[in-house]
């Protein structure tokens, strides 16, 4: 199953669910408040394979995540 990302509107509360894709979209409760107020969140994931990145990198850098160390060749 899915991990997603969820905000809470009432206390602002940032939280992480694993649940059915199924269920995604459908109200849960926010962790801290107990509030139905809450809304997925778009994630993003960073991904290589081979020292290629494969998804979510748009820096150029395979080396590290930042785009800042010594191996990135911007």
């Amino acid at each position: 199953m899915p991990i997603y990302e969820y905000t809470c509107a009432n206390c602002g509360a940032k939280f992480e669910v694993v649940r059915l894709i199924k269920d995604a979209d459908t109200p849960i409760p926010c962790k801290k408040c107990e509030s139905n107020h809450t809304a997925r969140k778009i994630s993003v994931f960073f991904a290589q394979s081979g020292g290629k990145v494969v998804a979510g990198n748009t820096s150029g850098c395979a080396g590290c995540a930042g785009g800042s160390c010594a191996s990135c060749a911007n």
